[in-house]
């Protein structure tokens, strides 16, 4: 169903949803929890914070082609933020709240922001450490008033900026309407910076062209309405839930909900009762363990009966493929759906049509497992140069181990080393002020993705791997990790996983365990530990790994098998320069660390 509203910029989309929906009082646009209960924000207000805190910014002098940057957890005062700083034909640059002092340092002035918006006091107090070496630096503001210390120059709290603009608003009123109109669709409106796995993060300036048309697209592909609910919980920093789950489902005047963190989207699925999820796969990762947890705990007649009903939901999903489904098998499903579907879909809320899952490969496992219960998980692709979305499953028409169909206004082509290139009107001017690697990636008008991929007879497309991840043994065969890392994440026993083997004789691996998972089976065994570092040194830990690796490998090619693996005793995380914001493993970095670790799974000396 085509979108009932149209708009070429960022600015146009905010100033046509607020005016059409203002007039009503119970037509909320966002939710938040406020002391664990779910409060509205009607369109006026989002209109009325929007406005106030634009003009308090353009008493501040923030101009058209201005960079502002805001570094905060998901909140509404981003999304007054964001409306705010396109609106005065600024440009925004979203910062990970995780980054340290020092990358928001070069980002700053990399991107030569004029004031930055922060979250809370720890942001704060990492913005004041830097303050001195900020060359274009001329505002801070601190959204929670309690944050600001006394006397700072040139540091003000939001209320107080939106306080300024109540009073400019009343010596010209008209100027935010007339404001809302001066960004054009080639215009620059965001500068993100991708963390990347390897050297200094890239700016990728993307214009309003470049999201309306992702926007679009999504809602001609997607079956998305003002009747759906959204439940957001991926950083709004992060090009995929902006443009998916704030962005896409504000164009069409769906309704938003924020989850406060991902230690609370369980309880808050079930608060919010969404329709639609954007999501990546830890977290289906997450809930399948959890399930799989407490089907461990239950009687052996419980534990038969939610595998019988998850093979009835498997089979159920390929007769419908095909087209017939028989009567017994229809009478099967019925039941598993009483007696095991239905609570597991309960603990999302009861109403979800569908996730859509992104950042990084799904193990088609998980897609399979979910879908015989019931739950759709719809995969997509995309990079951030590409505004996000490239390809994505259709509702209705998915097939696993792919990532779906080209979006319509997007073009892609194999190139002939496999590597995926995309054409179209989401993809990026550029990087920012860095000719060189935009003139690397864009070629002729072709985004090379860096990825490897092939399309299957039915125009599916396939993800096989990064380009740089791939890597030769030293007897000459070729190697794609991600799809046996992705296999042995389906272990219960395993949490982390990273694959060795470049120019080696044979692949290893370094293994996070889950942790808990491991501690459950010790205890049930009475194998003693005093912590982690103690569990895995265990001899009965290594061998329960051990079996793993050796049932999850026999599918595997010979040259493909991991012979050695080494269990570490805590995971790769962000704060430890190991992970992306965007939890992608920075494979150099991790190489590097452990380096004394993986010679001695190929010397044997200790």
């Amino acid at each position: 169903m085509p979108n009932k509203y149209h708009f070429s910029t960022i600015p146009e989309m905010f100033d046509q949803l607020t005016r059409i929906n203002s007039e009503s009082d119970e037509r909320y646009v966002i939710k938040h929890k406020v002391k664990g209960q779910y409060v509205g924000i009607t369109y006026k207000e989002l209109r009325d914070e929007t406005e106030r805190f634009a003009y308090g910014l353009h008493h501040l002098g923030v101009k058209k082609g201005d960079k502002v940057a805001i570094l905060s957890e998901n909140r509404p005062e981003w999304v007054f933020s964001d409306f705010a700083i396109l609106a005065l034909g600024a440009i925004d640059v979203p910062l990970y709240p995780s980054l340290t002092a020092d990358s928001i340092q070069f980002i700053l002035n990399n991107s030569e922001s004029v004031g930055i918006i922060v979250s809370t006091k720890l942001q704060l107090t990492k913005v004041l450490k830097i303050r001195q070496n900020l060359k274009y630096l001329k505002f801070i503001i601190a959204y929670n008033e309690d944050d600001k210390p006394a006397g700072a120059d040139h540091l003000y709290y939001f209320t107080e900026i939106q306080k300024m603009g109540e009073s400019i608003r009343e010596q010209n009123p008209s100027f935010f309407s007339n404001s809302l109109g001066v960004s054009h669709e080639n215009d620059l409106c965001t500068i993100i910076y991708t963390s990347g796995t390897t050297g200094e993060p890239k700016g990728v300036m993307l214009t309003h062209k470049n999201l309306i048309s992702n926007i679009n697209d999504a809602l001609n592909f997607f079956p998305i309405t003002e009747e759906d609910i959204f439940l957001s919980f991926l950083p709004l920093c992060h090009i995929f839930e902006r443009m998916t789950g704030y962005y896409t489902a504000f164009g069409c005047g769906a309704q938003i909900y924020y989850a406060q963190s991902i230690e609370t989207v369980a309880t808050d699925l079930i608060d919010a009762k969404p329709t639609l999820m954007t999501a990546v796969p830890r977290l289906f990762e997450r809930i399948y363990s959890k399930v799989m947890k407490n089907v461990d705990s239950q009687s052996e007649k419980k534990q038969k009966i939610f595998h019988w009903a998850i093979s009835v939901g498997i089979k159920y999903n390929e007769a419908k493929k095909i087209g017939t489904v028989p009567l017994s098998l229809t009478a099967k499903h019925k039941m598993a759906d009483v007696l095991v579907f239905k609570k597991i879909r309960e603990k999302t809320g009861g109403r979800l049509k569908f996730f859509v899952s992104g950042g990084a490969a799904l193990p088609r496992e998980l897609g399979e497992f979910f879908a015989a219960v019931g739950i759709t998980i719809l995969e997509g692709y995309g990079l951030t140069e590409a505004s996000p979305v490239i390809a994505a499953n259709p509702y209705g028409g998915h097939k696993f181990g792919t990532v779906g169909k080209v979006f319509p206004s997007v073009q892609v082509k194999i190139a002939h080393d496999g590597e995926i290139l995309a054409k179209g009107p989401n993809v990026m001017q550029g990087y920012y002020k860095n000719k060189k690697e935009t003139d690397d990636v864009i070629k002729d008008g072709w985004l090379h993705t860096g990825d490897i991929g092939v399309f299957d007879g039915d125009g599916y497309l396939m993800i096989t791997d990064r380009k740089k991840h791939l890597f030769k043994t030293s007897t000459g065969k070729y190697v794609a990790p991600t799809p046996i890392e992705n296999l042995f994440l389906a272990s219960k026993y395993i949490d982390q996983f990273v694959l060795i083997g470049d120019r080696r004789m044979f692949l290893s691996a370094l293994i996070v365990p889950d942790f808990e998972a491991l501690r459950e089976y010790a205890d049930a065994r009475g194998i003693d530990y005093k912590d982690n570092d103690d569990l895995v040194e265990k001899q009965e830990v290594y061998e329960l790994v051990e079996k793993e690796m050796v049932k999850i490998q026999k599918s595997l090619a010979n040259y493909e098998r991991v012979r050695k693996f080494a269990l570490l005793e805590k995971p790769f995380t962000i704060e430890s320069g190991e992970m992306t914001p965007s939890l992608k493993v920075k494979r150099k970095v991790i190489e590097e660390r452990y380096k004394d670790l993986i010679e001695i799974m190929y010397t044997g000396k200790s």
